[in-house]
Formats: C-alpha cells, sequence, structure tokens
C-alpha cells in the first residue's frame, strides 16, 4: 500500500470511530460474584426492565407474553447469560462439574426447566441453534408469585452457608429458587491436610479449631489444635474464646469458664469491647448449666 492508500484508509477509520455513539443499553450488563464457605459463583447477564409488559406466559388477549411458555429463555438479555463454578457443586441435588456454563430456562405455569449448557457462544437464546445434548443437566425449578414487582430482571443469592446457597430468580412478580450446594468439608479436609503437613504456625492451628467448632466436628482434635496455637503464638483472646467454645460443646463447662475467663481478662486489655460480652454471656450460660445438672 502506497503513502497515499495508507494515509485514506487512518482518515476513513478516525471517521468510522468518531461517528460511533455509545447510547445507554436498555437492558444494563451486571456482574455478581458471591462466595459460598472456600467456593465462588460468577453470573454474568444483562437486565430488562418489564416496562409495563407481561413478562411470561401468554397476555389477556392469548398472544404470547415477552417470555412465551414453553420456550427456550436465556435468563436475560443480549447474550446468553453465562454462570461459573470455580468447584464441583450439586443444583438440586443433581452433580455439576465445576465450569461455565449458558444458563437457560424453559418456563412453563406450574413449573421452570433450568438448564446448565456447555455451549456458551450463543447471541440471544440461541433458539436456532440449542441443541438439547450440550445440556450438562436440567433440573426443575418451581415459581411462585410474590406480592413486590421486581422491574429489572433480578439473579441473586440468598441463605447463604458455608455449604449451600439459594439462587434466585426474579423478575414483575415472578420468582424462583435453586439450591446449589457445595463439599465444602472435603475442600477443607484437603486444604487442612495439606497445611498441617507443611510449616504449621499457630495460626494455621487456631483456623484448623475454629472451623471444626464452627460445624461442631472433631472437637477432641480442635482442642489439641488450640493447645498447639497458645503453645507457639502465646495467649490472645481468640485463642482463648475458641477453646472456651469448643470446652462447652464438649460440655466441659468448668474448663469453658476458665478459658473464657482469661478470653475476657485479654480482651479488655485490647479494649475488644464485643469479646467481653460475648464471655461474659458464655460464662453466665455455662455457669447456669453447672446448677442445673
Amino acid at each position: 500500500m502506497n503513502k497515499i492508500g495508507l494515509l485514506v484508509l487512518i482518515f476513513h477509520c478516525a471517521i468510522t470511530s468518531w461517528s460511533q455513539i455509545i447510547h445507554p443499553k436498555a437492558s444494563p450488563y451486571s456482574v455478581i460474584e458471591q462466595e459460598i464457605g472456600l467456593s465462588k459463583i460468577i453470573v454474568e447477564y444483562s437486565r430488562p426492565a418489564a416496562r409495563g409488559r407481561k413478562i411470561f406466559g401468554f397476555q389477556a388477549d392469548g398472544q404470547p407474553a415477552l417470555v412465551p411458555y414453553g420456550r427456550i429463555w436465556r435468563v436475560g438479555a443480549n447474550e446468553s447469560t453465562k454462570i461459573t463454578f470455580d468447584t464441583d457443586v450439586k443444583v438440586n441435588g443433581q452433580s455439576l462439574p465445576k465450569g461455565q456454563y449458558a444458563l437457560y430456562v424453559f418456563p412453563y405455569s406450574e413449573y421452570w426447566d433450568l438448564v446448565f449448557h456447555m455451549n456458551i457462544t450463543h447471541w440471544g437464546d440461541g433458539r436456532n441453534n440449542y441443541d438439547p445434548k450440550e445440556d450438562v443437566l436440567r433440573v426443575r425449578i418451581r415459581p411462585i408469585t410474590t406480592l413486590v414487582f421486581q422491574e429489572n430482571l433480578l439473579i441473586s443469592f440468598d441463605e447463604i452457608g458455608h455449604d449451600s446457597v439459594k439462587m434466585v430468580i426474579q423478575w414483575a412478580r415472578t420468582k424462583a429458587d435453586v439450591l446449589i450446594t457445595f463439599d465444602t468439608y472435603e475442600i477443607m479436609r484437603t486444604k487442612i491436610e495439606r497445611t498441617l503437613k507443611e510449616n504449621p504456625t499457630a495460626q494455621t492451628y487456631y483456623e484448623v479449631a475454629r472451623y471444626y467448632q464452627e460445624e461442631g466436628i472433631h472437637l477432641a482434635e480442635a482442642i489439641s489444635y488450640l493447645e498447639k496455637a497458645l503453645e507457639k503464638g502465646g495467649e490472645t483472646y481468640y485463642f482463648y474464646r475458641v477453646k472456651s467454645l469448643v470446652e462447652g460443646d464438649l460440655g466441659y463447662y468448668d474448663a469453658a469458664i476458665q478459658s473464657a475467663n482469661k478470653s475476657l481478662k485479654l480482651a479488655a486489655m485490647e479494649d475488644k469491647d464485643e469479646f467481653v460480652r460475648l464471655n461474659q454471656k458464655s460464662i453466665k450460660t455455662w455457669e447456669d448449666k453447672l446448677e442445673n445438672n
């Protein structure tokens, strides 16, 4: 290409870029990230608005609504909605490997079929290219009618625990949720075994014991790890706080009270008023248990 041709090309590209106008999107793009235990879910979707339209099923005159029953829906607008899991999960009790999927729904009046689809390249709902053979998992969920009106499509997470979460899809007066569970214990067990074989610190032992206490498991081991944490890291209000809770869970109320008193005094020295109150409350509970035994 000669110099004149190159200048013409550059000028044309400049004019083209100047003439493009970026306008507000009718269905803005959104990303939601949610941690659950040691796992994470990421959902990427566009959020259409109701704008006075009938959303699901059929209109009063019998014509299809915006999202007709029985037709594939992308659970959003524009490109297909994507959902990513960084660990293996179970959806309503059915196994789903970690990875990224297109999320689809086939809505009906009494139920929805929620689909996790391996082909994430479809634009829109992929109606003309959708192949059910590319479904990785399909589960049935039950929509309900709500009193609260949701103007923009909303995908959210609720009832978040260490091992489970509910993913909620809500638009207009329709809401549906699905239970997603994680084998957080197995992930944690593997992590604990690896970390304890390396060069565990006082904090390592404390974190393992705290996890066991929160889950109500391996309490005898938790005590031994807390003793190692105290030996390696010295006396801290939070080491003794968790030690008292484990002892209380085991029914060793005298020992729990002693540990809680130590935690209380150390917390007071550091102006940790919340831990002072927590220890006072626990001590009262365990003293009452001793009196009633």
